[in-house]
């Protein structure tokens, strides 16, 4: 006996040496996860931006601003530099309950939308009353006036009032006879002037007046609506209007004569639209099961192109003249086969965003110029051209040409449209070029190691771009995002909005002021307005999250580590438990996504928690990192490191990361690690499950396109790479090969959870169940989930996946975790009726 207490001593001791005397976290934490769940978030963090609407005929903005002690709406005069109520809350408050005979509180004001109007000295309002129902009815047929049956669905629904408040007086006015106008249907698509409304039914274009659309938006089967067809060849598949993804054999046929929305772009007077048709009659078709239709399940049947499939979509260009509505204009835009087409549409003004409607515009503010892009099937070329609309011809303006894919940011026309600002990667990094109209490269703009993002505006009479970018401030992640302005020129290079933070911004149409929202993962966000000069003109907000701290949140920690090269900076984010110990040892999980178009590591504070603060809270270090090919928003060597290698390319890094922080810091145990995301994140917890089957020990893959070769070919052909390929007789083909997971599950050596959405017409089931059935014929031990009726996000059984999530890796990192049936915490939010 002494020598087996000996042995336990000596056991003990090991282990306390290699461990640095540190305990083991072995309990779950059910508590504290349950404290930070959605639901109880939104009563504990309110608005944690500014998010500003512009006025039209001043640089004025309005907006609104929640903290625990209401919501208050400002308006803000950036000239004057005052930023005043709207109006007060406890006077409109007041005023609500005299007018409309019921109470009204100044903490809550059901204001569900203000409108300004007569020449923006007054503002409309719609208020929800908080007594008083009413029904509300649905017609499905006929009208009364016309004498049919009438079939309604009734409803309750809280009354809606309608007021007019004067700033100037602080008088509220109820519109007692106020008729709303009816909202635009789905389906119309209508012409700037308003004269026109195009739509589609039956596959084909058909277009109605405006006094007939006023018709259609009372009643849309109103038998004396007059409707003009267009076209007569359209048919399912090769259709001029657009096809409702998601509706099964039932809906589908239910559905078939009604009216649908038509993607077509106007020109700014009215007198063309333009819209690219696809024939997607060759592209094979694919299917989920809603098992969950009542009486009986259904079939979903839908178009999808799979990587190297040869039976690809093929585009065309149509422009239908309103004045001659017998003719249509058919531009010979090919150039590659199995070209991607798509119209360069107009940008919509700040000021626009409250309008009822706002209509999709082309380029060009001319009628005789219709700008497009065109993109070959490897991506490598990108051309863009526009159609001469008198003449019909078509003029290639800029051409890119790349041995990887190429991204494109679309096109600015300045200096009466003589001149083209164009975004380009032609030197390793993002920054933008002056062309002229005829495609001669006239300078480049920007240039040095650092990305260019977007184009936020160009003012004509300072001859000065705005845009936003980053990686170029010294001392800060590369990420962060700032507001920078230049000369046309390439001269006077100037940071508009300084900060070691992650900015968000909006600008006033004329590029005069703009707000800056910023923060970082550990700083609560703050909003200032600034001028064009970078001058602070007013501090308008600092989030409230007082509720959150006194429920225990504490900040989480940005870190940098090496890549695997030992030379390239990674960028990261650590989440702790709140209840943090640094004498206890932590297991480790990874949310991952590889990329490339995001890394999925948080800049800016967010309470988005699930897949990372909350679930840290069990009893965990949960860690997100970039990774080698990961986020565009670096050098394009970064972005295209993984360009051929789409399975293996980012876990190399991952591990790394891990590793590194495991020796800076004691409390992770890097002998228990575990792995988890969702899409391309879920596809890569298996890849690093098989590929790292000694270092991962812990996966919970969901909806992962685990099979690359049945994902979309929009994704998979551009981050992995297709050639094409052209025989001695000119015929184009492409040629595709990608590595699987499935092609590795005999390497599991961890414990691996596979969740799915079973009507997932995004990353198809089948990506799931083939690694199913791969690792089953490799003998292996593994756990599958599918979630019924759920699409690719999972929709409203997302809480319940946390859990489940949470329980995975309790089970297998902590060796503890809850074994009761129901999950508590769910049903302690649920009311009990």
């Amino acid at each position: 006996m002494r020598k087996f207490f000996t042995l336990l001593l000596g056991l003990s001791l090991c282990f306390q040496f290699s461990y640095g005397q540190q305990e083991l976290v072995a309990k779950a934490n059910y508590e504290l996860p349950a404290r930070f769940s959605p639901k109880k978030l939104k009563s504990m963090v309110f608005s944690t931006y500014v998010d500003a609407h512009w006025l039209k005929n001043s640089t004025r903005f309005w907006y609104s601003f929640e903290t625990p002690n209401g919501k208050t709406y400002y308006i803000v005069d950036p000239v004057k530099k005052t930023k005043n109520l709207l109006f007060d809350n406890a006077d409109m408050a007041a005023q609500l309950s005299r007018l409309t005979k019921e109470p009204f509180d100044a903490q809550h004001l059901p204001i569900k939308k203000i409108k300004f109007i007569k020449d923006e000295k007054v503002i409309q309002l719609e208020v929800k009353s908080t007594l008083v129902d009413e029904d509300k009815t649905d017609d499905e047929e006929g009208d009364m006036t016309q004498k049919k049956s009438v079939k309604s669905k009734k409803k309750k629904e809280k009354k809606t009032y309608y007021f007019e408040f004067d700033l100037a007086s602080k008088k509220l006015v109820l519109l007692d006879d106020y008729k709303k106008p009816k909202e635009n249907p789905e389906w119309a698509n209508i012409s700037p002037n308003g004269e026109y409304v195009v739509y589609s039914k039956n596959h084909n274009l058909y277009w109605m007046d405006k006094e007939n659309y006023e018709k259609a938006k009372k009643n849309e089967k109103d038998s004396t609506i007059v409707e003009h067809q267009l076209t007569t060849d359209g048919e399912k598949y090769y259709s001029y209007g657009s096809s409702w993804r998601g509706e099964d054999n039932v809906e589908e046929q239910k559905n078939k004569d009604k009216r649908k929305y038509a993607y077509v772009t106007w020109s700014h007077d009215s007198r063309y639209f333009a819209m690219v048709r696809t024939d997607m009659r060759n592209v094979k078709e694919l299917w989920v099961i809603k098992t969950l239709s009542k009486p009986r399940p259904t079939l979903e049947t839908y178009k999808y192109h799979m990587p190297g499939e040869k039976e690809a979509p093929k585009d065309e260009l149509l422009i239908f003249d309103m004045n001659n509505r017998d003719t249509v204009i058919r531009p010979d835009i090919s150039a590659f086969k199995d070209q991607d087409v798509s119209i360069l549409n107009y940008r919509r003004l700040a000021s626009e965003r409250d309008d009822d409607y706002i209509p999709t515009r082309w380029l060009s503010k001319h009628n005789d110029r219709l700008y497009f892009q065109r993109t070959s099937r490897d991506l490598k070329r990108i051309d863009v051209c526009y159609v001469d609309i008198n003449s019909g011809e078509v003029k290639t303006v800029i051409e890119e040409r790349l041995n990887t894919y190429i991204d494109f940011k679309g096109i600015k026309l300045i200096n009466n449209e003589k001149e083209i600002i164009h975004w380009s990667e032609r030197d390793g990094w993002g920054h933008f070029y002056l062309y002229d109209n005829q495609g001669k490269l006239i300078r480049q703009i920007t240039s040095g190691p650092y990305h260019c993002e977007r184009l936020v505006g160009y003012n004509e009479a300072t001859k000065t771009l705005y845009f936003l970018a980053n990686g170029r401030e010294k001392g800060e992640d590369p990420y962060y995002v700032h507001l920078y302005r230049v000369n046309i020129d390439g001269s006077g290079l100037k940071l508009l909005n300084k900060g070691n933070f992650n900015h968000r911004i909006s600008m006033d149409d004329n590029q005069r002021y703009f707000i800056d929202n910023y923060s970082r993962v550990n700083t609560t966000p703050q909003a200032k307005l600034i001028d064009n000069q970078g001058n602070e003109v007013l501090f308008l907000e600092e989030a409230d999250l007082s509720l959150l701290f006194e429920a225990g949140y504490k900040f989480p920690e940005p870190f940098t580590v090496k890549a695997a090269d030992g030379i390239t900076d990674l960028y990261g984010v650590m989440y702790k438990p709140y209840d943090f110990d640094s004498t206890k040892k932590y297991p480790l999980i990874l949310y991952v996504y590889p990329g490339p178009q995001t890394e999925a590591v948080n800049k800016s504070f967010s309470t988005r928690m699930d897949r990372i603060d909350r679930l840290a809270q069990f009893g965990f270090i949960v860690i997100t990192v970039g990774n080698r090919g990961g986020h565009p928003a670096r050098s394009k060597w970064y972005h295209n490191y993984g360009y051929g290698n789409l399975r293996n390319y980012g876990l190399a890094d991952k591990k790394a990361a891990a590793e590194h922080l495991a020796y800076r810091h004691k409390f992770i145990d890097i002998n228990r690690v575990g792995i988890h995301g969702h899409s391309g994140g879920g596809f890569m917890t298996a890849a690093a499950m098989l590929t790292y089957p000694d270092f991962f020990k812990v996966g919970v893959a969901n909806a992962g396109n685990h099979e690359n070769n049945i994902y979309n070919r929009w994704w998979s052909e551009k981050h992995h790479g297709v050639k094409e390929v052209a025989d001695t007789a000119g015929n184009v083909s492409f040629e595709y090969s990608i590595e699987k997971n499935s092609q590795i599950a005999k390497n599991l050596k961890g414990h691996l959870l596979l969740t799915t959405g079973e009507i997932d017409n995004n990353v198809h089931p089948g990506n799931t169940i083939r690694l199913a059935n791969a690792l089953i014929r490799a003998n292996k031990r593994f756990d599958f989930f599918m979630f019924p009726g759920q699409r690719h996000g999972y929709g409203d059984m997302t809480e319940y996946y946390f859990w489940l999530m949470g329980d995975y890796f309790c089970k297998w990192l902590l060796g503890d975790y809850d074994t009761s049936i129901d999950i508590t915490p769910m049903n302690n939010e649920i009311e009990k009726r």
